[in-house]
């Protein structure tokens, strides 16, 4: 009895040390060995191997077939000039306004709904200027410019004269430094009174 006590004792000892030491091995808390990747005996100087290039992060990324979202911010400006029509003489009209609509789908080709954008204010010769901004993953479906207001109580009512009114779509441009894509429209005219169908 006092042998199977004994041997009982021994071999509870046993399995507890042997519990402890797989323990520190499986949390870490033992030597690590140090393992060493063998060099490849080699008897030239120079080696050979192809190595991977570093990818290039600021290159544009291209387009799948003839996919049309744009990869970058694209950046539309519009320009023209607002002029006021009296009889058969035209002037410039200085504070005048413009609007820029465009309707813009997502990736998934659903319709992110119209973004709009007034101009800055007409110059002393009726020049003004509008820009958007759209992101990247947004597709440009159609834009058009409008006559927005004139600030003169003598030359304010729009006229449709090269769709002012109705809306002037924006078809050819120029490219600008930076990608900015800058279209040209009207001119816009205001008259003093309403013109029979807006002209």
């Amino acid at each position: 009895m006092a042998f199977l006590r004994s041997t009982l004792a021994t071999s509870m000892v046993l399995l507890a040390m042997l519990s402890i030491a797989s323990a520190t091995d499986y949390y870490g808390y033992g030597p690590t060995p140090k393992l060493e990747n063998p060099k490849p005996k080699t008897d030239h100087k120079f080696d050979d191997k192809p190595h991977p290039t570093e990818p290039d992060y600021y290159a544009v990324p291209k387009s799948k077939g003839n996919d049309e979202l744009h990869l970058l911010p694209t950046i539309i400006g519009v320009q023209g000039v607002v002029l006021c029509k009296s009889g058969s003489n035209y002037s410039p009209i200085q504070g005048a306004v413009a609007r820029v609509t465009c309707g813009c789908e997502d990736e998934q080709g659903y319709d992110t709904g119209p973004t709009s954008v007034l101009s800055h204010v007409t110059d002393s010769k009726g020049y003004f200027l509008a820009t958007l901004s759209f992101g990247s993953k947004l597709k440009i479906t159609e834009c058009k410019a409008y006559l927005e207001t004139s600030p003169l109580e003598t030359c304010k009512v729009p006229t449709d004269v090269n769709y002012g009114i109705s809306g002037a779509r924006l078809s050819s441009y120029r490219l600008l430094q930076n990608n900015i894509k800058l279209y040209s429209v009207g001119p816009f005219f205001c008259t003093s009174q309403p013109l029979p169908n807006g002209y």
